[in-house]
């Protein structure tokens, strides 16, 4: 990826990794966060949650980010991992439960595809009846899995462990660049960072945006809202993981390695 432009729209704290992998293949990355990761209005809910946790079946982590508010509300209750020995954990993908497991915590239940449809795919339906199920995560994360569980007759809490904000950001910079058509690639890593990116330039259709760049999508769901955005998608990962994304922009740029652009599989969300 030499000489190419790739912009990056992770929340700073997390665009460590994919600008690494960017700049280690050449690439060079032009940063606009477009998350601000920030704690919710009151965290007495999940509180109340921790304080009975052992009275759960299962703890389901949708997203990264739900594992450091989870482990201080924790600590805050007073209580340790160890509270969890007898609860059946899920991670959404393998991110996520390889930090849970540098907590001391054990994901039993990974799935193959990375998304709340992953989840769902993985239990059985029957064994979820009468089951009570605690899922930290965003405040703006889809229903689809907690509303199944409960579908399937499982008692499930949803509590707010995090909520996403729009940045102060300068697009000017970049704003710049895209009307000269120097940018080759800008990369969305959830649908959030598609909505806030198209929010910080006032609204505008995403193609008008991007400005004959290619958008790269970490997969379908985040494909999906940039297509509603008004964008076209030409890079989806094949895994839809930070690794998964870099390989598929590189592919872009080598149509005749045989490696297509655009994939069906997992996505972490």
């Amino acid at each position: 990826m030499a000489g190419r432009r790739i912009v990056v729209t992770r929340a700073g704290a997390q665009a460590y990794g994919l600008v690494e992998q960017i700049e280690a293949a050449g690439g060079e990355v032009i940063e606009l966060p477009t998350i601000e990761i920030q704690a919710p209005e009151s965290f007495a809910a999940f509180d109340a949650a921790v304080k009975n946790i052992e009275r759960y079946d299962w703890l389901i982590f949708t997203s990264v980010n739900s594992i450091a508010p989870f482990l201080e509300r924790l600590r805050i209750g007073g209580k340790t991992v160890e509270a969890l020995h007898s609860i059946q954990v899920g991670a959404i993908g393998p991110e996520t439960a390889k930090r849970l497991a540098s907590a001391g915590i054990t994901a039993s239940l990974v799935p193959e595809r990375y998304q709340a449809e992953g989840i769902l795919d993985a239990v059985k339906p029957e064994a979820m009846k009468g089951k009570r199920v605690l899922i930290p995560r965003a405040a703006e994360a889809r229903e689809i899995l907690p509303e199944t569980l409960r579908a399937w007759g499982a008692t499930v809490d949803v509590v707010i462990a995090y909520r996403t904000a729009l940045p102060n950001v300068d697009t000017a910079p970049l704003a710049e660049l895209l009307r000269q058509r120097k940018i080759d690639v800008i990369t969305f890593t959830s649908s959030s960072t598609v909505k806030n990116f198209v929010r910080l330039f006032d609204g505008k259709n995403l193609t008008e945006i991007s400005a004959g760049s290619a958008i790269a999508c970490i997969g379908p769901v985040t494909a999906t809202t940039a297509e509603q955005a008004g964008g076209r998608p030409e890079i989806v990962a094949a895994e839809f993981t930070i690794n998964g994304l870099t390989r598929a922009i590189i592919a872009h740029f080598q149509p005749k390695s045989g490696v297509a652009n655009k994939f069906s599989g997992v996505q972490e969300s």
